[in-house]
């Protein structure tokens, strides 16, 4: 039987993996376009913005959404 933590695609996968990717594939600038952020916006760094999607459910639930509809090239 398959439970819910399962079927969750980003099982294993930290939100500084999620954010760092992201950024890798992005960078800063088109990243907060895609997802108005302040933190994204001024001054960005992975801990300012781990410090407040931690904080932050709505943002979080749009990163992690991102990173779910963004294909990645095989690196």
């Amino acid at each position: 039987m398959k439970t819910a933590q399962n079927q969750n695609p980003l099982q294993g996968i930290t939100l500084e993996m999620i954010l760092t990717r992201l950024v890798a594939h992005y960078g800063w600038e088109k990243l907060s376009a895609k997802i108005a952020i302040n933190c994204f916006a001024k001054d960005p760094s992975i801990k300012s913005s781990l410090k407040f999607l931690r904080r932050t459910p709505w943002a979080r639930e749009k990163v992690e959404t991102l990173y779910l509809r963004t294909r990645f090239a095989k690196e």
